[in-house]
């Protein structure tokens, strides 16, 4: 098998490949703004995939794929020239669905803040259900006297000390 970072760099190095070719040497006029944003390559460096996105109507992303595949022929015989690999990868470009994740994942997040806010409004008029402090708090000393009449701070004996180690209490 092939080692892992062989695959990576060789993967990295036809991203560069394809994004420089799409940038200059590519001229069909169907090809849109297009990106590279990733290259995947098998194990056994027969099969390239490079993702990339469109910016641009539906329209214009239908047409940029035709052109990607009617260059791929071109495309790969520069990608083999260049790597000087015994084999050159067949290549397969993909449709990067990140930009519209990214749209998706933005609009959630604006339904999110807008129905924190309306929770946050909805909030400020509120008062506790309950009392305004739920937690007890300590009585006073006072207080305390008046409820338990053995209380007064000695022992039930009267002898000062307590009954488990035979000292003095404090």
């Amino acid at each position: 098998m092939v080692d892992a970072a062989r695959a990576r760099k060789l993967a990295d190095r036809i991203q560069q490949i394809v994004a420089e070719m799409l940038e200059r040497r590519i001229k069909d006029p169907r090809l849109g703004f297009v990106t590279v944003t990733d290259t995947r390559i098998t194990n056994d460096l027969r099969d390239a995939t490079v993702y990339y996105t469109v910016y641009g109507s539906d329209g214009e992303r239908a047409e940029t794929a035709a052109a990607l595949e009617s260059a791929k022929g071109v495309i790969r015989s520069e990608v083999g020239r260049k790597t000087g690999v015994r084999h050159t990868p067949s290549i397969t470009f993909v449709m990067d669905s990140l930009m519209e994740n990214a749209a998706h994942i933005d609009d959630l997040l604006a339904k999110a803040r807008a129905r924190d806010a309306e929770v946050a409004k909805a909030a400020q008029g509120a008062s506790p259900a309950g009392e305004a402090n739920p937690y007890r708090e300590p009585a006073a000393d006072a207080d305390l006297d008046e409820a338990d009449p053995g209380s007064d701070g000695h022992d039930a004996a009267g002898d000062g000390e307590d009954g488990r180690s035979g000292r003095p209490s404090s």
